[in-house]
């Protein structure tokens, strides 16, 4: 198992325990029945930028913290590279049970299914509700087709804003598991892409709040 990064030091937010708290108790789906823990999220609840990607895998089942495995990891060096930690975002994922097919003791990943992604919107939705972030970044094509468009196509549309519901400003990266498979074919894989994309991302979420704090002090003024 990969060295996993210490949990982030971040602000409470009561509302959001909570509704965690009654996400672990979930039974919606059989992929409950086998799972270790239920991956809910983490990060700074009141970050303008949230990360989503698909769902847990193994290392993640086992310590029911999101992106902690070897895609993980190097989710952590883009975020470093772009002068970020998790304390600074929040990241969580679609799905919050690991998605496996088992042959006796032997579990192996596989997509979430579509009533899977369903059930686990009645914990996500309001999760991105409770953090309302300014931007979010679906990590990968399947949190994209969730989240922005069902026929989204990662290497052509990753990077561009799109209009959300559950943000000012939504966007995709490639995900780092694809990116660990690419770099052993060619160049970095598509790292520069990840760390671009979560570049624009954040500044875009900066860009945002300003603007929003900047409006709120003028109408402030205006009503004086």
């Amino acid at each position: 198992m990969p060295e996993i990064v210490p949990l982030p030091v971040v602000p409470d937010h009561p509302e959001l325990s909570e509704l965690r708290s009654r996400a672990l108790a979930c039974q919606a789906c059989s992929i409950a029945e086998r799972r270790t823990h239920v991956v809910f999220g983490e990060g700074n609840p009141f970050a303008p930028l949230v990360l989503v990607g698909e769902g847990p895998g193994e290392t993640e089942d086992h310590t029911g913290r999101p992106f902690v495995g070897r895609a993980g990891k190097l989710l952590d060096r883009a975020l470093g590279d772009c002068g970020l930690s998790r304390n600074d975002v929040y990241i969580c994922n679609t799905v919050k049970c690991r998605a496996c097919d088992w042959e006796g003791t032997k579990a192996t990943n596989r997509a979430p299914t579509e009533l899977e992604a369903l059930n686990c919107r009645q914990w996500l939705i309001p999760q991105l509700g409770l953090i309302r972030p300014l931007v979010i970044l679906c990590v990968g094509a399947p949190s994209a087709k969730n989240l922005i468009k069902k026929n989204f196509q990662i290497t052509k549309e990753r990077g561009k804003y799109f209009p959300g519901e559950l943000a000012k400003v939504m966007m995709a990266t490639l995900h780092p598991a694809y990116i660990l498979r690419q770099a052993n074919i060619s160049g970095d894989g598509g790292y520069s892409l990840l760390v671009a994309d979560i570049d624009r991302a954040w500044q875009t979420a900066l860009k945002l709040r300003d603007r929003a704090a900047e409006q709120a002090t003028l109408q402030g003024e205006l009503e004086l």
